[in-house]
């Protein structure tokens, strides 16, 4: 056969062909696939296997529109053919250097005109792509407050509409001129062994990715038009640890003999991100105006009865919305989208409402921050909020018809008893005042003409909003009526 008549072939030279062959076919060994456990479809639909796409060579004509450089020096503990990796401090800042490539004629449309770009820290690994809600969430769940990617805007040069939005934390976007000089500074608040499965200590950091996604401006003045994706891989370590695991690879490599050394990369003082596919998610994410970016998930009126226009004007006896221990998943759910907590309704996804109504304050403020939290646990536990003032008033008649009535029965004077109703005001004004005596008469506020109290020597002063304002808190008062000729109305006076 033909492969029998080749020259012989010595003993080293066929030794180290099946060396590489070897070293080849045991490639991405190591990695944990799991493939057994996900559908091959949605696995090669990752975005990592999007990513492998652009390993391939390069086509020589192709020259990108744009350019991203993130000065922060690569591992020379690398091989040749692998992706570069880029150690990164904790809450350090790293400039991304943001590049136009275009040649003259190229991409007229956005020449003196703004793009978008998307910064995102996600997971390299596969795995953590599929579970990467979860895992946010229980970072959040442990750093309640803080966020895993962050802008140094003070450093930042040529950017502009700077926004982070409070839901999405791994995530920021700006806008930029490409013509003009323009870098990005980043901060990672995650380390990557925050990621990784504790078993004995000591274990290695997962990968992150920096992605960016760059996008133009469509005609309906939304940058949802893609122009370019790139990212690169990076882990992240404690203050300082990313020099000190630098400073390791680099005293490996020269311990390496000359022939190793030849089959790693040499450490770069940046790191040029590669084409990639966008980020699938980013069809909702880039839509202008996000959600809480230009105004907080907090920003509703303190006075939920006067509400916006699309809001019914609520009675003034609101109907308390309290959530029952007998409440199953489902109807939490409903209940949390009812009071404005839906930013939190995946993280309660198989909480009851006897779940829920056992968390303490400490526990619903680490899971949702200061704020949320706090709102979130006074609504738990059905708390409204205390009015500014409570009066308790009576019918003169009433009173006078009690104590006529005890009088012809013979009864006691100490026996004697009279009902009164609690008026609880808010806003400390004879209109609402006004408002509130109406409805306890089952009258209409305009019979009502004036509101005198009764003074020393039994002068009549006329309340106004500073005289309601200085009313003594729980204040007892017995209300006469008097008709005014006038018209059909009455006053009201205090005694």
């Amino acid at each position: 056969m033909a492969w029998a008549l080749k020259l012989p072939l010595s003993d080293e030279v066929i030794e180290s062909g099946l060396v590489q062959d070897f070293d080849a076919s045991l490639s991405g060994i190591g990695q944990e696939l799991g493939a057994g456990a996900y559908s091959m479809s949605d696995v090669l639909a990752l975005p990592i296997f999007k990513q492998e796409e652009s390993n391939l060579p390069p086509d020589t004509d192709k020259i990108l529109p744009f350019q991203y450089v993130l000065c922060a020096a690569t591992s020379p503990a690398v091989k040749l053919h692998d992706e570069t990796l880029t150690y990164l401090n904790q809450g350090q800042s790293y400039e991304i250097i943001m590049l136009d490539n275009r040649k003259i004629g190229e991409l007229p449309e956005i020449s003196g005109k703004m793009v978008k770009s998307i910064i995102r820290v996600v997971f390299h690994d596969r795995r953590l792509q599929y579970t990467e809600h979860q895992q946010l969430e229980g970072w959040r769940w442990n750093r309640p407050g803080d966020r895993i990617l962050d802008l140094d805007i003070p450093m930042s040069v040529g950017i502009i509409d700077p926004r982070a939005n409070p839901t999405q934390l791994n995530t920021v976007e700006f806008l930029w001129e490409p013509s003009k000089r323009t870098s990005v500074f980043i901060q990672v608040h995650c380390i990557s062994t925050e990621f990784t499965m504790r078993k004995h200590g000591g274990e290695k950091g997962v990968p992150f990715r920096i992605q960016i996604d760059t996008f133009k401006e469509n005609e309906s003045s939304e940058y949802t038009e893609h122009l370019h994706s790139a990212s690169c891989q990076v882990k992240v370590f404690k203050p300082k640890g990313a020099d000190r695991k630098q400073k390791t690879d680099r005293e490996k490599m020269e311990k390496r003999a000359p022939q190793e050394k030849e089959k790693y990369q040499p450490s770069y003082e940046t790191t040029i991100l590669t084409e990639c596919s966008p980020w699938p998610e980013v069809a909702y994410v880039n839509n202008s105006p996000s959600p809480g970016f230009n105004s907080t998930q907090n920003s509703f009126s303190v006075s939920e009865g006067n509400g916006s226009p699309n809001h019914q004007p609520e009675p003034v006896v609101q109907v308390v919305d309290n959530l029952l221990p007998a409440a199953t998943p489902q109807d939490a759910q409903q209940w949390l989208l009812r009071n404005r907590f839906s930013p939190f309704s995946r993280l309660f996804t198989n909480f009851s409402g006897a779940d829920l109504l056992k968390l303490t304050r400490e526990d619903v403020i680490q899971i949702c921050g200061p704020a949320d939290g706090i709102r979130l646990f006074n609504a738990l536990k059905g708390r409204v909020v205390r009015p500014r003032l409570t009066i308790y008033v009576c019918q003169e008649s009433q009173q006078a018809s009690d104590q006529q009535t005890k009088h012809e029965n013979g009864d006691a004077a100490n026996s004697t008893f009279f009902i009164y109703h609690a008026i609880y005001l808010e806003e400390l004004t004879t209109t609402e005042l006004t408002e509130k005596i109406a409805q306890l008469f089952n009258i209409s506020p305009r019979q009502i003409n004036q509101i005198f109290k009764q003074g020393p020597t039994g002068i009549h002063v006329l309340v106004s909003d500073e005289m309601i304002q200085n009313f003594q808190d729980e204040g007892c008062f017995v209300l006469d009526t008097m008709k005014d000729d006038s018209n059909d109305g009455y006053h009201i006076i205090l005694k």
